[in-house]
């Protein structure tokens, strides 16, 4: 398959090969040069959520958050429930 690049250095991908590789609208490719070829390579963008999980310390427990706003039972202290 042919195709043309244009003078802002445009190349149209044509459909077929679109179509069995799977690049739709918005898809990044990588390009680069090897031996004097051009290889265009599909990138698979990270999930933005993945790229954050783990980031944030895990909630505490309720029982952790209890303790926390109730303070420390020092010895001899009766506990108020």
């Amino acid at each position: 398959m042919k195709a043309t690049v244009s003078g802002k250095g445009q190349v149209t991908i044509p459909k077929k090969l679109r179509e069995r590789l799977g690049i739709r609208p918005g898809a990044v490719l990588e390009m680069v040069e090897d031996h004097g070829r051009l290889v265009a390579t599909k990138t698979h963008p990270v999930d933005p959520v993945a790229a954050v999980s783990g980031l944030l310390s895990p909630e505490p427990t309720s029982d952790e958050f209890i303790d926390s706003i109730r303070g420390e039972i020092l010895p001899g202290e009766v506990a108020r429930h």
